[in-house]
């Protein structure tokens, strides 16, 4: 098991080349690397060149963290079929990347719309006609949440996607602050999904659908926006000893990585505290030995 940071809170004020260091700071041993303006924005061709590849896998390696993850989101589900094939051709420079960074997991989204889930979903398996190919050539893994406000939101459907697809090396990730819109509780879910949960999402939530669906107003009435949060753990609503009971039922063995976003006026003690906390359910749900593995995961392998 490891412990990531998505250092997402100091992307404003710092470029792709000082992450390492930063997160190798607050006592991260691992990063995921979320869409980032300098690197891989979200819906664009990647901005990053092969000299910039070598120095970031060379500072990452220099301050003894290792890249558990390179998340793009591009919309390889449309919606129209120009925007799907410039997706394609981004996901093959981003697969690229990812392979000469010496980084073995991609994360990402479904990436359609929810209002024309068929035609998205027959968009979005046509890329993956494209690329699954290019994954199992590279020995990479394809690890994919639902997301709200995609085409696929709902936490088992997501889950029955995946294993449709047939790859073994294809998992699934559950992001904890999406919980309330997954339509289903997060044990059912991990056990659903079993096997195929190999990464995690951590950050807090409030609950949109308590109060009759009133908490949050929005005009006008009937629209169909999606609210949630990406909080500090313990700021909302998200019942992080179920998620990591049901994690432990199905010997989950991936990544977990603190994805806390809007608190960069404290983000150094987010992410502190956030790795305490994680550090804490570990030991509570799988025991000592993990927590142990966890701590000894450090990366020492050369540039």
């Amino acid at each position: 098991m490891k412990l990531a940071l998505d250092p997402q809170m100091f992307y404003s004020s710092s470029s792709v080349y000082q992450l390492p260091d930063i997160v190798a700071s607050l006592g991260y041993d691992w990063m995921e690397l979320s869409p980032k303006a300098d690197f891989v924005p979200f819906y664009k061709h990647p901005r990053i060149d092969d000299a910039g590849v070598k120095r970031l896998k060379k500072l990452a390696s220099d301050a003894g963290v290792g890249i558990a993850s390179v998340l793009p989101v591009l919309r390889w589900s449309g919606p129209d079929e120009d925007q799907r094939q410039a997706a394609v051709r981004a996901w093959k420079r981003v697969i690229q990347i990812t392979v000469d960074l010496g980084v073995e997991v991609i994360n990402s989204e479904f990436s359609g719309r929810p209002a024309a889930p068929e035609t998205a979903e027959a968009l979005f398996l046509k890329s993956m006609d494209e690329l699954l190919p290019i994954f199992e050539r590279e020995g990479l893994q394809l690890i994919i949440e639902p997301h709200p406000d995609d085409f696929i939101e709902d936490g088992i459907e997501a889950v029955n996607m995946i294993r449709g697809l047939n790859k073994d090396w294809l998992g699934f990730l559950y992001c904890t602050p999406h919980a309330f819109h997954q339509g289903h509780d997060p044990a059912t879910i991990i056990e659903a999904a079993g096997e195929k949960v190999r990464y995690v999402h951590l950050a807090d939530a409030w609950n949109h659908l308590t109060s009759n669906g009133l908490r949050y107003i929005t005009n006008p009435g009937g629209n169909t926006v999606r609210v949630h949060q990406h909080m500090e753990m313990g700021m909302g609503e998200v019942d992080y000893d179920v998620i990591f009971a049901a994690l432990a039922a199905v010997d989950f063995d991936g990544v977990i990585s603190s994805c806390v976003f809007g608190w960069e006026e404290d983000a150094r003690g987010v992410s502190e505290r956030q790795r305490d906390k994680a550090l804490a359910l570990i030991g509570k749900h799988f025991g000592s030995d993990a927590v142990q593995q966890v701590r000894s995961s450090k990366i020492t392998s050369p540039s």
